[in-house]
């Protein structure tokens, strides 16, 4: 019974970290370093991006900006 529990908090840690990705710090061919950052899987619509505006980044503590549609609506 142990086992099972541990394996299903598992993948549930997995499925909640599933759609968030991070990106390493690197340096720029100008010489600028990059620091690292966590971002929103790419796809196709804003609303689950972290920059939107309504949506929390849960690394940062910040709170979205951005508008749901490139018209500002």
């Amino acid at each position: 019974m142990k086992k099972i529990m541990i394996l299903c908090l598992g993948i549930g840690l997995f499925i909640e970290n599933a759609d968030a990705a991070y990106t390493r710090g690197h340096m720029r061919r100008n010489g600028t370093y990059v620091s690292g950052y966590h971002h929103t899987k790419a796809d196709k619509t804003r609303i689950n991006n972290y920059s939107t505006r309504g949506n929390y980044n849960p690394y940062t503590g910040k709170t979205g900006t951005k508008p749901l549609t490139k018209y500002g609506y």
